[in-house]
């Protein structure tokens, strides 16, 4: 499957069929497996791209998301050719005091000023979740970016439930892709690695979500 990829002004195209495809198949699982969604949750948050959410606590089905969040708990520094952490403290000390909507625009800037590198050129690999360690030294691609975002905002103390994940069809080129959403009060927030800025998320109406992550749960999303 060929994606467009829009960063920074310029648009690239990249095959990456088995790691758009993982994001649907993570769903599939789940329903042939009948795992159901919760019907509570603690807080109502505003619907992403007018969604019906669904959300659920199992994490288990998603093996790549808690791989990746396992490697970075274990979050030893590192200096290799796959992994580092320069970079990554002068990030969050440059930031640190200030709103959080400077902070989610200047991340997304940042964060967004990195190259889009597809797994397999990488890492040898169909589909790999790179911690933020590993996509400083090495980029990454879509779901890399929504994730370093994650945890960068998390280190600045955005609260880890204000924040989600998105798979998603890109309806307009047909292809899968992930973001980083970010509640900012009641209105959430795209950040987009095909997108120069941050932009209100439900201002985009080409995209359309399967799932959303976070180190907390899931939530299935219907039309």
């Amino acid at each position: 499957m060929w994606r467009s990829l829009h960063q920074g002004g310029s648009v690239r195209r990249s095959r990456a069929p088995a790691r758009v495809a993982y994001l649907f198949a993570a769903l599939a699982a789940i329903v042939v497996w009948g795992v159901a969604p919760d019907t509570a949750e603690a807080r109502k948050y505003p619907k992403i791209f007018g969604s019906i959410e669904l959300p659920s606590k199992n994490l288990k089905k998603f093996p790549k998301w808690l791989d990746m969040v396992g490697r970075w708990k274990g979050g030893a520094a590192c200096e290799s050719d796959t992994c580092t952490t320069k970079g990554w403290q002068g990030l969050i000390d440059g930031l640190q005091g200030k709103d959080r909507l400077t902070q989610i625009k200047e991340v997304n800037k940042l964060l967004n000023s990195k190259k889009y590198i597809i797994d397999m050129k990488n890492w040898g690999l169909e589909d790999y979740w790179a911690t933020p360690y590993q996509f400083l030294r090495k980029n990454g691609d879509c779901e890399d970016y929504a994730i370093a975002k994650f945890m960068v905002l998390k280190a600045l103390g955005v609260p880890m439930e204000d924040m989600r994940v998105v798979a998603l069809q890109d309806l307009n080129l047909g292809v899968g892709h992930a973001v980083l959403v970010v509640y900012d009060g009641d209105s959430p927030l795209l950040l987009d690695n095909q997108i120069k800025t941050v932009v209100p998320a439900n201002t985009v109406k080409h995209y359309q979500p399967v799932y959303s992550i976070n180190e907390d749960g899931w939530w299935l999303h219907r039309r």
